[in-house]
Parts: C-alpha cells; sequence; structure tokens
C-alpha cells in the first residue's frame, strides 16, 4: 500500500536527499518547513540531515509524536519507526543545539516530548537497527552527562547556561544503566537537558535502588509505573511506597507477580491491603492497572472499590479470582468503562460462566481487547462465548492462547469473528486435534511444541481462508505459543537471562551447601 505524498512532501524528499546540499542550505530555509523537513529526512533516514535540523531547530516545541505521526504532506505514521540511525542523530543534535554558538536562529526552544515513539515487532527503517525504550533511556541520560562536562571544560557563552529545556520522555531503567540514569536526574538542575519523566518502568533492580530512583524522576509528573520481573516489590513495600510518595497524575500501574498473596494473609496484612486500596483511591487519575500473577482470592472487593476513577483497563490474570470477586467486578462501576480486560489463567466456564457473561455484557459498548487465555474454554463454550461477544463491536483484540478447542469449533468461532467489524488482532490456540489424544490442559512447557505442525499449519490456512472470504484480510490471526511480542523484554533479555542464570546458581550453590552440611 503507497501512502499519497504531497507536492511540497515530495520537493522536501528531493531537498534532503543530498545530504551535503541540505545541511549547507539550512540556514536559507523558512523556519515553518523545519518540521516537514524533519519527517522527510526521517523516512529516507538521512542521519546528518536530522541532526542539523534538531542543531538548528528554530521553534518553541519538539513533539517526535506530532513530527512523525500523520500530517496533511504525508498520511503514513513513522513513529513506531525506532531506528537507530534516526534516533541518534535526533539526540546528539539535541545536545549540539545546546552547545551550539553560531546558530543563525534565537534558541527558543523549551519542551522536547520523545514520548511519542512506539516500539513495534516489525521495523521498516533500511538499517534495520533499532533504539527502543531502554537505549533511548541510556543515550539521553550519556548525552546529558556528556553536555555538562562540555559546559565545564568549554568556554561557553554565558546565555548557554540560561538554555533550560524539559525532555520528556518514557524511562526503562534496569541495573545496566541505573548508575547513568541516576546520575543525569541527580544533575538535573544544571544541566539544560532537563530529563521529565512522564512513564518509568523497572526491572531486574534492588529495591534499595527502586526506591532512590522513583524519588528523584520527580513522582509529581509521573503519568505511567511500571514495576515488572525481577523487582522484589511485596505487599508492604507497595504500602511504604504509596505512604512516602505520592503520584497524583498516576494514569496506569503494573505491579510484579506475586505483589499481593492472600494465602498467607494475617490480620495485619489484611489492613495493609485496605490501606493500598485506599492510596490507589487518592489517585484520582487511574484508569489502568495490572496486578497480574497475584494471588487475590477474595480480595478485589477490599482493593478495588476505594478507587473513585472508573477503570479502563483491568489485568487480573492468573489471580486465583473467586465467584465473588468477578461478582464484585461485574457489578462494579468499572465495568460499563473496561475497554481492556485479561482474565487468563481462570477456568470461566466451571467457576462463574453467568457473572463473566454479566461482566461481558456491561462493558460490551466499549470493549476493545480481551484475553481469555488458559481458561478451560471447551468446544462445548463456544456458542455461548458467540452470544456473549456478539455486542462487543467495538473488539479489535480477542486473544484465547490455551483454550482446548477443536479444529473444528475455532473455524465456527472464526466464522463469527468475521462479522466484529472492528477486530484486527486476533491470538487462537493450537487445536486440540493436533495434540496427542489425552493432553491435558493447561498444557506444560514441555508439551507445548509436540503438536502436529503440518496439521495445524492445514488448519491455520483454513482459518485464514474464512477471513479472506469473508473481506477481512486486515485481521491478523497467529498462535504466538510463548506470548505476544513485548519490546521492552525484547530490548533488555540477555541481561535477564543474566539475571536468571545468577540466581539459579546462587540458589543451586546454597542447596549444596545446605547438602554438604547435612552430610
Amino acid at each position: 500500500r503507497t501512502t499519497m505524498k504531497s507536492l511540497r512532501f515530495i520537493s522536501a524528499e528531493a531537498f534532503v536527499s543530498n545530504a551535503e546540499f541540505a545541511r549547507k542550505s539550512l540556514g536559507a530555509v523558512a523556519h515553518d518547513l523545519f518540521p516537514l523537513l524533519f519527517k522527510a529526512s526521517y523516512l529516507l533516514e538521512q542521519g546528518e540531515v536530522i541532526h542539523d535540523l534538531v542543531e538548528n531547530w528554530p521553534l518553541f516545541d519538539f513533539n517526535m509524536g506530532k513530527l512523525l505521526g500523520a500530517t496533511l504532506d504525508y498520511q503514513e505514521d513513522l513513529s513506531h519507526r525506532t531506528c537507530s540511525v534516526c534516533l541518534e542523530s535526533c539526540l546528539t543534535g539535541l545536545r549540539d543545539y545546546v552547545l551550539n554558538q553560531s546558530s543563525p536562529y534565537m534558541k527558543k526552544l523549551r519542551v522536547v516530548d520523545l514520548t511519542g515513539m512506539k516500539d513495534v515487532e516489525v521495523q521498516f527503517c533500511k538499517c534495520k537497527k533499532t533504539m527502543g525504550r531502554w537505549a533511548r533511556t541510556q543515550l539521553l541520560s550519556k548525552l546529558c552527562s556528556e553536555l555538562l562536562v562540555c559546559l565545564q571544560q568549554a568556554q561557553c557563552n554565558p546565555g548557554t547556561f540560561e538554555i533550560s529545556i524539559n525532555v520528556l520522555i518514557d524511562l526503562f531503567v534496569t541495573e545496566r544503566n541505573y548508575d547513568l540514569v541516576v546520575q543525569a536526574l541527580l544533575k538535573k538542575c544544571s544541566c539544560p537537558l532537563k530529563i521529565c519523566c512522564v512513564a518509568f518502568r523497572s526491572d531486574n533492580l534492588t529495591l534499595q535502588k527502586f526506591f532512590y530512583i522513583i524519588k528523584l524522576t520527580d513522582p509529581s509528573l509521573l503519568r505511567k509505573l511500571e514495576v515488572v520481573h525481577n523487582v522484589h516489590l511485596e505487599m508492604e513495600h507497595l504500602e511504604m511506597l504509596f505512604n512516602s510518595i505520592h503520584f497524583p497524575l498516576l494514569m496506569s500501574l503494573t505491579l510484579p507477580a506475586r505483589t499481593f498473596n492472600v494465602r498467607r494473609f494475617t490480620a495485619t496484612d489484611e489492613q495493609m491491603l485496605a490501606n493500598v486500596g485506599e492510596k490507589m483511591g487518592e489517585m484520582t487519575q487511574l484508569t489502568e492497572l495490572n496486578i497480574s500473577f497475584s494471588i487475590l482470592t477474595g480480595r478485589i472487593q477490599k482493593l478495588l472499590s476505594p478507587l473513585k476513577t472508573p477503570l479502563k483497563m483491568l489485568d487480573v490474570s492468573n489471580c486465583s479470582l473467586n465467584h465473588a470477586d468477578m461478582a464484585f467486578l461485574a457489578n462494579s462501576f468499572h465495568a460499563n468503562h473496561l475497554e481492556a480486560l485479561d482474565l487468563s489463567g481462570h477456568d470461566i466456564p466451571e467457576l462463574y460462566p453467568s457473572t463473566f457473561f454479566k461482566l461481558l455484557s456491561h462493558c460490551s459498548s466499549v470493549l476493545r481487547s480481551l484475553t481469555l487465555e488458559d481458561c478451560n474454554i471447551q468446544d462445548t463454550h463456544v456458542n455461548m462465548l458467540i452470544l456473549g461477544l456478539s455486542p462487543c463491536q467495538k473488539l479489535q483484540e480477542f486473544k484465547f492462547i490455551g483454550n482446548p478447542l477443536s479444529s473444528q469449533a475455532l473455524k465456527h468461532l472464526f466464522t463469527f469473528l468475521c462479522e466484529l467489524p472492528m477486530l484486527k488482532n486476533v491470538e487462537f490456540p493450537v487445536p486440540r486435534d493436533c495434540y496427542p489424544v489425552g493432553i491435558t490442559y493447561p498444557i506444560d512447557d514441555a508439551s507445548l511444541c509436540r503438536y502436529d505442525h503440518q496439521k495445524y499449519e492445514r488448519v491455520a490456512e483454513e482459518l485464514n481462508l474464512i477471513l479472506l472470504q469473508a473481506n477481512r484480510e486486515d485481521v491478523k490471526a497467529s498462535t504466538p505459543l510463548f506470548g505476544s511480542y513485548d519490546a521492552a523484554v525484547e530490548e533488555t533479555n540477555n541481561e535477564l537471562g543474566a539475571y536468571l542464570i545468577k540466581s539459579f546458581k546462587e540458589t543451586l550453590e546454597k542447596f549444596t551447601t545446605s547438602f554438604s552440611k547435612m552430610s
């Protein structure tokens, strides 16, 4: 599919395609043409031109999402191109904007917004090398430190020290880039480029380091907080966090697995859970909550009832919810506002079929994403599922990997899914009849790939044919056995893998030592 370009955009492409000529001629370019030239340079991956455009940026703001998004001159959105060449040129250009004393333009730049970049699985840039959120965090922190060194060493124009640019960014911090980011945040006051953290993700960090850096980010500006995987944050630490730090603008909160575990609750823990709920209730902007892989049996009401703003996104996958939890969700004021819901890991047909369908009917007018992985949905439940999904006319994404459905049931379901007008993405399970007879669900990791691959390919072709015959080529259907693509995990998997091996080694050593003592 070719996106139409205006004559202006074609001219901009021609201008920037000769990098040497373009760089020499920038001084004669009208200010209002800089955004157009920036997008054209980004499309053509003209790193040197991008650098010089940013170094001489004549406008008050520089918003990556808007600059690369759909424009009248070129409708295609380039904000999902996290091209390493382009982004590095952009950030070094920003550093040199501060240092450049001979720029013909008055330095007006006050706000740089890097939050509009979208990290996706498939990249269309020629260099094929991406710069993800972690690497953007790393590079910006490094450039801020370099900038301070340059300012201290060089004979700078006094005006340089008056430059103050707020750089809005989604920070991603792990053990490996922690020290660099901390240094940049500590020196924020004296650096012309001021890191303003809008979203913060931490992984593979000790609790001490997490608590220290979160205070440095200026939590009053934070809209999104993700504490994931290897940060051992439990309920008592969460209560401490909420008691010591206020998050007035927080809209989205993701907590690591096992933050809550009601199986070992005492009376003190019950009070602690109530306190955490009350603190979340004070976050009046909070509309997205991910508490997956915590054990919250019978406690959802205690945790969520203090919330004063309805949730638009709720992930309670693998939280061991009981009927009372599901009844609370179905009858709560959140139900009518849920745009994304994940109930994976719950035996819905066995435990609370009617309550689940009540919840689904309440959110059907707004629901965009539904995830029901490993929910024991079988062939006998498909007609009921179709009935429940029929009103969900805004559904864009439906994921139901890990359910024991036959090829025939999947074909029946796909015929219905073609009727959902907004649907764009379906993640379906390997059919039950592709596995050996007697396979038990949920399928363990060792058996996950032991299915008839040829038969699966035939069934997948038939399912795609159903979409094709209904003129629904716009729907992507796939079976990601080991979970959907996660840009953050993908970018840091080497570090996380090394951490897991280290943890396993330490556990093994402790076990060996204990065993030796016993012997």
